[in-house]
């Protein structure tokens, strides 16, 4: 049977580099920001609702981001109108990339998403996995993000569960503040643990 693993953490956490890591053992990956982004682009199947409900976002066929994003970022409300939109459509794909992954008998499938917790959609996998490092070393990864300000990672923290709780929550924990080979390591042992149980059964 295949196992549908929810991979998370907040921002600077490492995510991103754990999810090409899993991909390079040969696991499919669904990028929850990577449907967004295809959702929002010329022709996607967001573009219309989008531009009904933000006036002056779409152009030439696809959601500018910018300006989008200047319409809801640091507005719980204008947020909540565009997550009512986007959440439903990323869970639609969510359902059929594990459908998938189960008709192709695979080990493991990956949902990678960023509010995995925030958006309940931990409620769809069989495991979870958390990746984590040390708050100062978050801190150096996203304040060398091009754009970034202190304001503006107080105000997308604010937005994420904390690490702490998030790590209450996970099945497993995966350190990142250490190097590159540590942390692939864990995610391999944690692969490898159910190949090990699928074998057995």
């Amino acid at each position: 049977m295949t196992v549908i693993i929810g991979l998370t953490g907040s921002i600077g956490m490492g995510k991103t580099t754990a999810s090409l890591m899993l991909r390079r053992l040969g696991l499919p990956i669904c990028d929850s920001d990577l449907l967004v982004h295809r959702m929002l682009a010329r022709d996607g199947e967001a573009v219309s609702l989008v531009g009904a409900e933000f006036e002056g976002v779409v152009i030439n066929d696809a959601v500018d981001r910018a300006a989008l994003g200047k319409k809801v970022f640091g507005d719980t409300e204008e947020l909540k109108r565009l997550e009512k939109i986007i959440h439903p459509l990323v869970r639609l794909k969510q359902i059929q990339f594990i459908k998938t992954c189960r008709r192709q008998n695979r080990i493991a499938g990956i949902l990678d998403v960023p509010l995995l917790y925030e958006v309940n959609t931990d409620q769809i996998c069989d495991f979870t996995i958390v990746v984590s490092a040390p708050e100062f070393i978050q801190k150096q990864r996203v304040m060398a993000r091009a754009g970034m300000t202190a304001a503006r990672l107080s105000k997308t923290l604010a937005r994420q569960m904390p690490d702490i709780e998030k790590q209450k929550r996970a099945d497993f924990v995966v350190p990142t503040g250490l190097n590159k080979r540590h942390t692939l390591n864990r995610l391999y042992k944690i692969i490898r643990s159910f190949q090990n149980t699928r074998n057995f059964m």
